[in-house]
């Protein structure tokens, strides 16, 4: 299982793990209109600052911190929805919070696919 998430990061699949459920822009929508649901960007802040999904909240994953960060700042009893540029990166934070106890689904085709699927973003 380990190998199949590692190779997917590298290679931004779009497989199913059992450690958190990576789904479409149409079905990301319905996941982000829970209000129980933590939307999370993992880009770096000047991605973010260029455009965002509307309510997410930005913790880098390529920062050093992002463990703590998320851990001290996310709820367990939420589902936490990820997403990054195009997949990968949210693949890799989604890896750790999952390892960490939470329930997590993360958009497999990233902010990208979100902009092509005409959802509404902020700046």
């Amino acid at each position: 299982m380990g190998l199949m998430t590692f190779i997917c990061s590298l290679l931004g699949c779009n497989a199913q793990t059992d450690m958190f459920k990576s789904v479409g822009a149409e079905e990301f929508r319905t996941v982000i209109a829970d209000t129980a649901t933590v939307l999370q960007d993992v880009r770096t802040p000047e991605e973010y600052a260029d455009g965002h999904i509307a309510n997410a909240v930005n913790i880098d994953v390529l920062n050093d911190n992002f463990q703590a960060e998320a851990l001290k700042s996310l709820p367990k009893e939420k589902t936490i929805a990820l997403y990054c540029r195009s997949g990968r990166r949210s693949k890799k934070a989604a890896t750790i919070l999952a390892q960490n106890g939470y329930t997590v689904v993360e958009l497999n085709s990233g902010y990208l696919g979100w902009t092509k699927y005409n959802a509404q973003i902020e700046k």
